[in-house]
C-alpha cells in the first residue's frame, strides 16, 4: 500500500450551499471509508472560506483514490472544481526522520 496527498479545489460560487446541504452525507463518507481516508479536512485562504480540501489515502494505486473521490458526496454535487492525486513518502513525523541519511 501507498500514501496519497489528494487536494481538491472548491467551486466556490456554490460551495456553502452545497457544505450545508452535504456534509452529514460526506461525514458519513469518510466514515465508511476510514480504511483509507486517514485524515480529511478543509483548506482555506486567510480571510476566506474554505477553498478545498486535503485527504490522506492508504491505497494499492492512483486508480483506487480517484475512485474513492468520485464517490464522496460532495464530488457527485459539485462541491469539487478539481483534484490532483500525488503520491507521498512520510520523511519526517512526530519528530522523528523516516528516512535512512543518504
Amino acid at each position: 500500500m501507498s500514501l496519497f496527498a489528494v487536494l481538491f479545489e472548491d467551486d466556490r460560487d456554490h460551495a456553502a450551499a452545497i457544505r450545508q446541504d452535504y456534509l452529514e452525507r460526506h461525514f458519513d463518507f469518510l466514515q465508511a471509508n476510514a480504511d483509507a481516508i486517514k485524515v480529511a479536512g478543509p483548506l482555506s485562504r486567510e480571510g476566506e472560506a474554505f477553498a478545498g480540501g486535503l485527504w490522506l489515502v492508504e491505497a494499492r494505486d492512483p486508480a483506487e483514490v480517484e475512485r474513492l473521490v468520485k464517490a464522496d458526496p460532495f464530488w457527485s454535487a459539485g462541491l469539487r472544481k478539481s483534484v490532483q492525486i500525488l503520491l507521498w513518502n512520510r520523511v519526517f513525523a512526530d519528530g522523528a526522520r523516516l528516512m535512512p541519511p543518504a
